[in-house]
């Protein structure tokens, strides 16, 4: 059976795997005080060209999109999300049970549009009422998106924009982000998130470690968007982290993943975590383009690790019986929205194999 099913099935890149072998037996700090922690925040914040962020490391990503957001969030307030988006539609509501209400809005290939934001703000702020109502205080997004699309710099800067004008927290969803960097027509750059977000994590679990997140407020003195906040954006993020089960122990254990995805593997050679990420983009769109050659439609043009074809009934069947890969969903005239996945570990020829069976 080949494996296209999602982009966490195997283990970790080899050197994490090395050092978690080598260190062992290592006695140190625990929750994350200890230096490897140390060294892996320091490698962050070099990449993001933020030397003053705050940058915390969790278990795993809708723990972190929970407690960012219950950090961040006032009680009365609401997060602005596509209706796409990982928090609304694949997180068992993990936002709500917290006591804050997703604000959806309908969205293009996956993503927000800045006007709707803007709409839906100018609703809210002249609505005579509005105190009977949720307010917004976040825009959630993810990079890439839940279809595999990119924020361009521009759409990116174009939210941040509208965040600044209703001084609204922008938060950024980076489960899959090694997969957008890796992407040849992105366009947006570590510092870039650094630069426009309040919040926004790199994503482990789905790019080359065995688990974990690492949260980072670029300006953990200040909210950019929200002017009038009196604390600190990052004020008892630990002790929040801990209250939602969203804290290690053993920190070390994802210091030791952070501090390597950041190494190269050779004096003056890409981050891993780099490497990782654009590894599984060219897996995916040597797939993509076998896909469209072979005559199969994709339901979004995805430039990233995350393919979605449309398969008829007897070809979901027939490729079925020796590969595994997602229901996405079903299209008015019957046929099936699928997604095949490939991942920073793809090995090329299972990939040669898949496109034989096309």
């Amino acid at each position: 059976m080949l494996h296209f099913d999602s982009d966490y099935m195997e283990g970790a890149i080899p050197a994490i795997i090395e050092r978690l072998t080598q260190t062992n037996f290592d006695q140190t700090a625990g929750y994350g005080t200890d230096e490897i922690c140390k060294s892996a925040r320091d490698k962050i914040a070099q990449a993001l060209n933020a030397p003053d962020a705050a940058i915390s490391f969790l278990v795993g990503g809708t723990q972190a999109n929970a407690v960012v957001l219950d950090q961040i969030l006032e009680p009365w307030e609401g997060v602005i999300s596509a209706s796409t988006g990982h928090i609304n539609g694949h997180e068992a509501g993990a936002v709500e049970g917290l006591g804050h209400k997703i604000l959806p809005l309908p969205s293009t290939d996956g993503k927000l549009v800045a006007a709707d934001v803007r709409a839906l703000c100018e609703a809210y702020f002249g609505d005579a009422n509005r105190e009977h109502m949720v307010a917004p205080g976040v825009v959630y997004l993810s990079q890439p998106t839940e279809y595999g699309t990119l924020y361009s710099l521009a759409e990116l800067e174009a939210l941040s924009a509208v965040c600044d004008t209703y001084d609204l927290a922008l938060f950024v969803d980076g489960a899959r982000l090694g997969y957008a960097l890796g992407a040849p027509q992105g366009s947006v750059a570590l510092p870039d998130l650094a630069r426009l977000c309040d919040a926004f994590y790199i994503g482990g679990t789905k790019v080359g470690a065995l688990f974990g997140e690492a949260v980072v407020f670029p300006r953990p003195q200040t909210c950019r968007h929200r002017k009038g906040e009196d604390r600190a954006i990052d004020q008892h993020f630990f002790t929040i982290t801990k209250k939602r089960g969203a804290l290690l122990a053993k920190g070390r254990m994802l210091g030791i993943q952070f501090d390597e995805l950041f190494s190269a593997n050779e004096e003056g050679g890409q981050l891993r975590y780099l490497e990782a990420g654009k590894h599984g983009v060219t897996q995916a769109q040597r797939l993509a383009q076998a896909f469209r050659e072979k005559g199969y439609e994709l339901a979004i043009d995805s430039p990233t690790n995350q393919l979605f074809p449309i398969l008829d009934d007897q070809t979901y069947e027939r490729l079925g019986q020796q590969v595994s890969f997602s229901f996405w969903e079903r299209t008015p005239d019957g046929r099936t929205v699928t997604r095949f996945a490939c991942s920073w570990a793809t090995r090329p020829e299972d990939v040669d194999a898949l496109i034989e069976l096309l």
